[in-house]
């Protein structure tokens, strides 16, 4: 992989979310889940849609702090236009799972 400078690092604006809602996507070609995520007064609400069902239900994702990139231009998802990023790392299986910070801290916050 090539290296970068931390000009080009800066470019990624990297988030702290909470996310606030969450639905299955049934429609979706891969298994997904549509999180509705809250990034504070700046960014405001983003919606995704997120190849996490392995480790992750509609059910248990309310509430939970999640990075995400909020630079990105959106993307049509099938029917769902996804407006961030949510960041994960693979297990051993390739399966995402997703990074959060891990004590609580405020929405909004920018990654450094």
């Amino acid at each position: 992989m090539s290296e970068i400078s931390f000009d080009d690092f800066l470019k990624v604006d990297v988030r702290v979310g909470r996310i606030i809602r969450a639905e299955p996507y049934p429609e979706a070609r891969k298994p997904a889940i549509k999180c509705w995520i809250d990034f504070g007064p700046e960014i405001g609400e983003r919606k995704t849609s997120a190849q996490i069902t392995r480790h992750y239900t509609p059910d248990e994702l309310p509430g939970r702090l999640v990075m995400g990139v909020v630079n990105f231009p959106p993307r049509q998802i099938g029917k769902f236009m996804s407006e961030v990023l949510m960041i994960g790392v693979p297990d051993a299986a390739g399966e995402v799972v997703l990074l959060q910070p891990d004590r609580d801290v405020p929405v909004g916050g920018r990654l450094y």
